[in-house]
């Protein structure tokens, strides 16, 4: 579901060296410079400097794909999802054979529930790297925004089945086995996660409304001070509906663990 995370749930920073042009050559350290800066205002989260910074950059190379994917992302991170898309737009006509641009917009298009669009990337991102466990996971978000669970939950397990290390395919492979109705499964996946990275907020969550609803009450009130202490965005269920994307069955069991 990239939320975000981003959502996501994006590609991240497309590391691919600058080539920079005669005309250029006796600023080519300034350019390194510039290029070192918006890596690191990025990666710490200062994203509408970043922006002017990937800015700065492609005036200089404006034929340098990478830059305008990496524009794309920031502007992702300040909800500035459609001039991100024509970011991604033009990372994708100066490099079309790279498949980190299109899981980019994929994942920009999920954050708008454009959701054929975004399972038309990363179809074509499946085109140019048959193994990516990244497209095969937010397909399976798209898929699952369109009410298809079953087809979700099919590329969940195929992302995790290419990297069994896959927290998040295996997070969204448990939340969706519990949607189709396979409540043991989905019980056994998700209190696996939350022993092996107990500061998984979103695991601590889901596992709290399946033991709630499979009749484990006091587990799942143990497991829900966890998940609150970590993030506290799960006591509102307009988020966790609309932003996190929770498929239908858990926003209802969280409502009912909630009221009760």
């Amino acid at each position: 579901m990239r939320w975000l995370i981003a959502v996501v749930l994006a590609a991240g920073l497309w590391l691919v060296p600058m080539a920079i042009s005669p005309a250029l050559a006796d600023t080519s350290a300034d350019i390194a410079g510039l290029r070192k800066q918006a890596f690191a205002l990025t990666s710490k989260g200062k994203f509408e400097q970043a922006e002017g910074v990937w800015t700065q950059l492609i005036d200089a190379l404006p034929d340098e794909p990478a830059l305008w994917s990496n524009r794309g992302n920031v502007r992702v991170s300040q909800n500035k999802i459609k001039d991100a898309i024509r970011d991604y737009d033009q990372a994708i006509a100066l490099a079309p054979l790279q498949s980190d641009p299109y899981l980019n917009r994929g994942a920009a298009y999920e954050s708008l529930s454009d959701w054929q669009n975004a399972i038309d990337d990363y179809n074509r991102v499946l085109q140019l790297a048959p193994d990516d466990p990244a497209a095969y996971n937010n397909r399976g978000s798209a898929k699952g925004g369109q009410g298809d669970w079953n087809a979700a939950l099919k590329d969940y397990e195929k992302s995790i089945t290419i990297q069994p290390s896959f927290s998040l395919g295996y997070a969204n492979y448990g939340i969706a086995l519990f949607e189709v109705g396979n409540h043991a499964r989905s019980l056994q996946i998700l209190k696996s996660l939350a022993r092996k990275y107990p500061n998984y907020a979103d695991v601590r969550a889901a596992l709290t409304v399946v033991l709630w609803e499979t009749g484990n009450r006091g587990e799942a009130e143990s497991q829900w001070v966890a998940a609150r202490g970590l993030d506290r965005r799960y006591t509102d269920l307009n988020w966790v509906q609309n932003v996190r994307r929770w498929p239908p069955s858990l926003v209802i069991g969280l409502e009912h663990f909630l009221k009760l």
